[in-house]
């Protein structure tokens, strides 16, 4: 794979910060679905009509299997996200949602040096402290931490551990549309095999709900996925989580506009810590000793 070119770097850049976006509206839309279908019910539905739009692209494909034993394994822990997330969205708020999925940062150092034995720098090692400090103001602490809150927690691992390895696949020259695809459905049969484990229902109550459900299929799902995995080529795992800590910012401020909750300044200073974090994030990567010696630094 080769290196990309600086406007490649910043259409990669733009489309991280596209999905930090599209996902953080997603805690207070899906919340208020919650009402008309059953969370695990969702995420089925949701990741089937995902795959349906990439089936025309997929079946130009003349090897279309390819990657279904990587796209097993993403589905494993996308499955664990969005299971683990949705239904903790039943007993904690949408606010708190995004912003205990924001604590997947501290878990990348962690899953980067189990699987490839990187230490992080000192540098990341702050970042991450700001972000995670910013994600604690965002919270409150761990004062009325609840079984939502729980799940949540769990969904934030899954979200690593799906990015790490997003990044060693899509390095590999992985065809995105395939990975993609073969991720959607499977999550959609682990999530409908688990309803119907649980008993759950598995039907839409009113247009509303479908509405909220194909909003989640086109926008956070399928055009989001897929312009990460596009702009993992060129970005290192690290600088996407980084990025990605902005989601619970965008959750926060859709909660506090869309939403109707209250504005909480403590809330928005934590916001500001975690931007701090992402631009020392940034910083990490500069190689200071040739800036001393007056030569380009590294972009």
């Amino acid at each position: 794979m080769g290196t990309a070119s600086p406007r490649g770097k910043l259409m990669s850049d733009m489309g991280l910060f596209y999905c930090a976006a599209i996902w953080g509206s997603t805690f207070i839309v899906t919340k208020g679905a919650l009402s008309a279908v059953d969370p695990v019910a969702m995420v089925g539905i949701r990741f089937l009509i995902s795959a349906a739009l990439l089936l025309p692209w997929v079946l130009k494909r003349r090897a279309r299997s390819r990657h279904m034993r990587e796209g097993f394994f993403l589905s494993l822990f996308l499955s664990s996200l969005y299971l683990t997330q949705t239904i903790g969205l039943l007993y904690t708020s949408a606010s708190n949602s995004g912003f205990i999925t924001g604590l997947f940062i501290i878990f990348i150092p962690v899953f980067m040096f189990l699987f490839r034995r990187e230490r992080p720098t000192g540098l990341q090692g702050l970042s991450a402290a700001l972000a995670i400090a910013g994600l604690w103001l965002l919270t409150g602490g761990a004062h009325g931490f609840n079984p939502g809150d729980a799940l949540t927690l769990a969904a934030a691992a899954s979200y690593s551990v799906h990015l790490i390895i997003t990044d060693k696949y899509v390095k590999a020259d992985a065809d995105t549309v395939l990975l993609a695809f073969h991720q959607f459905w499977m999550v959609s049969a682990i999530a409908f095999g688990f309803a119907l484990l649980r008993g759950s229902p598995l039907g839409v109550a009113g247009l509303e709900g479908w509405g909220v459900i194909v909003f989640l299929a086109v926008f956070p799902t399928l055009t989001a996925f897929f312009i990460q995995m596009l702009a993992q080529r060129h970005s290192e795992p690290f600088k996407v989580g980084i990025i990605f800590t902005l989601e619970p910012v965008f959750a926060a401020l859709f909660a506090w506009t869309l939403g109707g909750e209250k504005f909480a300044a403590v809330k928005a200073a934590g916001g500001l810590l975690i931007v701090s974090g992402m631009l020392i994030g940034e910083l990490a990567k500069f190689d200071f000793g040739r800036a001393v010696k007056k030569e380009v630094l590294p972009v």
